[in-house]
């Protein structure tokens, strides 16, 4: 940790931003961070540019905030990157979208390799262009035996779709007497999910000033702190992500109790 603390430091455009990141370090960090990257299209709009260039813009974002995610000790970091909605979007914005992947990791890997990251995905990837898929498969691949941060890209994912999708192979497991119905409860439900193996998310961040889940991670958000902001994705900065943390680490999570 000492050595990210190092690295980060020597990344950091302040000094004010260094210590607070510092003293987040003393508390409890968020195991799991999920993130809905909203407001790409407005940041386009407001600047006269196409709607393109702001997913553009929000790519080098996702660069930066897993970078920091990782220096701080986050364990996983799942980012809403293309609902199963999404594809309503015109045409050309569609395509673009399904490129991003390919070149934000053609660019990236190498350093996620380095800095022992995890790329996971959740979501229907027989919907997804052959050269999207490849993208993904391949950092999946090459990341597989990391051991550090999870990076889970949350593409052509939508939790409705996911939630039915468990329910019919639990059905299907009872029904080949692999379980036993009477036996069925919260743990073993999630393990038919599409987050099997990672811990619910602490901590949800959506930008752009929108108040509402958007058919993400309706099951797994359940007790969740929630921190909502009107930045634009293009805009969320280090120290809008620190903010989040610090807003989480002076909450306090009751889970139902006193």
């Amino acid at each position: 940790m000492l050595n990210k603390i190092k690295r980060w430091k020597n990344q950091s455009s302040s000094s004010e931003l260094r210590e607070r990141m510092l003293k987040i370090q003393e508390l409890q960090i968020p195991s799991h961070i999920a993130i809905i990257m909203d407001g790409n299209g407005r940041w386009a709009k407001k600047r006269a540019l196409p709607r393109i260039a702001g997913h553009h813009e929000g790519m080098k974002v996702v660069r930066k905030i897993t970078r920091l995610a990782n220096q701080v000790g986050v364990k996983a970091l799942t980012l809403y990157a293309f609902s199963t909605e999404n594809w309503k979007r015109p045409k050309l914005e569609v395509e673009y979208l399904m490129k991003l992947p390919e070149e934000f990791l053609g660019s990236f890997l190498p350093e996620l390799v380095e800095e022992n990251v995890k790329v996971i995905m959740m979501g229907d990837k027989e919907m997804l262009p052959s050269h999207t898929r490849n993208a993904i498969e391949r950092a999946m691949e090459d990341t597989k035996d990391n051991t550090g941060l999870i990076l889970n890209f949350a593409l052509n994912y939508g939790s409705r779709s996911e939630i039915i999708e468990g329910i019919k192979e639990v059905l299907k497991d009872c029904k080949n007497g692999i379980i036993d119905e009477n036996e069925l409860n919260e743990d073993i439900f999630s393990s038919y999910l599409m987050t099997k193996g990672l811990n619910d998310p602490d901590l949800l961040i959506r930008t752009s000033g929108e108040i509402r889940l958007s058919n993400f991670m309706l099951w797994q958000l359940a007790y969740t702190e929630f921190w909502f902001t009107d930045v634009l994705w293009p805009d969320f900065a280090e120290d809008h992500f620190i903010e989040a943390i610090e807003v989480f680490q002076n909450r306090q999570r009751r889970f139902g109790g006193v």
